[in-house]
C-alpha cells in the first residue's frame, strides 16, 4: 500500500477559519484511492521533527499575537525546513504561515516578528486596524499548465511585497495587497497563500495536483490518481464563480 506523510505545523495556535479542514481533505482523498495518509503535529514544547522525512508539510494561519509566540520557535527549525524544501518536500502555507517564511512580519505599532527568511517576500500591517482585505476570492493559478480557478476567503490586515512567484492571479477580491493582481507565492513545491475556507474543500484539483506531486516525488513514477466523485464540490463551485465572476 502507498502512503505519504504529513506533518502539520502548531495545530492549537494556526488554525484560522477551518484551515484544519485541509488536513481532513487530504485525508480522505487520500483514503478513498487506497493510500494511507500518515498525519503527525508539531507544536512548541514537542519533540523536534526531522522535516525531511516528510512528504507535505502543511501549517495554517494565526493572529500577530499566535505568529509572534511561535515565531522564535519555528525559527529553531530553519535549517533543516531549508533542507526539506530544497529536497522537495511540499509545503502548504496558509495565512500566518506564508507570512512567517518570509523575511518579516511589521505590525500595526512596528513591531517586526522575525521570519525565516527563506524567501524574499516581506509583510507589513498597515496603520488602520479596520482595514483589512477581507472577502470572497477567486484567483486563477497555472497547475502543471492548466490554468485553474481557485476560490478561497481572505482576511488579513497585513500586505505582503516582493512577491517574485505569486500563486495566481487575483480575478476578484484583493491578493497580496489592497487590490494587487496578484496572490500569495507558489515555487515548485510550495505554495502559500491567503486563501482560507478551507482552501482545499473548494478545489479538489488543487488538492490532487498537492497529491499527485507528493506520490510522484515518493515513489519515482507519473502516477495517474483514480478520479472520485467531486460532482457535489463542482457544482458549489460553478455556483460560487457565477456569484463572483458572473461565468461558469
Amino acid at each position: 500500500m502507498k502512503e505519504l506523510k504529513i506533518l502539520y505545523l502548531y495545530p492549537d495556535i494556526l488554525e484560522l477559519y477551518g484551515d484544519f479542514g485541509n488536513i481532513q481533505v487530504l485525508r480522505y482523498r487520500l483514503e478513498q484511492r487506497g493510500i494511507k495518509a500518515i498525519i503527525d503535529s508539531y507544536s512548541i514544547g514537542d519533540i523536534a521533527p526531522d522535516f525531511t522525512k516528510y512528504d507535505l508539510v502543511f501549517a495554517g494561519g494565526g493572529a500577530d499575537q499566535e505568529q509572534g509566540i511561535l515565531s522564535q520557535d519555528l525559527l529553531k527549525h530553519k535549517d533543516n525546513i531549508k533542507e526539506a524544501i530544497d529536497n522537495g518536500v511540499f509545503f502548504l502555507l496558509i495565512c500566518g504561515a506564508y507570512q512567517l517564511f518570509g523575511k518579516y512580519y511589521k505590525g500595526v505599532e512596528g513591531n517586526i516578528i522575525p521570519g525565516l527568511e527563506i524567501f524574499d517576500y516581506y509583510t507589513e500591517a498597515i496603520e488602520d486596524r479596520k482595514k483589512r482585505c477581507i472577502g470572497n476570492i477567486v484567483i486563477e493559478a497555472n497547475l502543471n499548465g492548466n490554468l485553474t480557478k481557485i476560490i478561497g476567503f481572505e482576511n488579513h490586515g497585513g500586505q505582503t511585497y516582493g512577491v517574485s512567484s505569486p500563486f495566481g492571479n487575483v480575478l476578484f477580491g484583493n491578493g497580496n495587497q489592497f487590490g494587487a493582481h496578484d496572490e500569495g507565492f507558489f515555487l515548485n513545491n510550495v505554495i502559500a497563500t491567503y486563501l482560507h475556507g478551507p482552501l482545499l474543500s473548494k478545489n479538489p484539483e488543487l488538492a490532487d495536483f498537492i497529491i499527485k506531486y507528493c506520490l510522484d516525488r515518493k515513489y519515482d513514477e507519473n502516477i495517474t490518481l483514480e478520479d472520485l466523485d467531486d460532482n457535489f464540490e463542482n457544482l458549489c463551485r460553478n455556483q460560487l464563480l457565477d456569484r463572483f465572476l458572473n461565468v461558469s
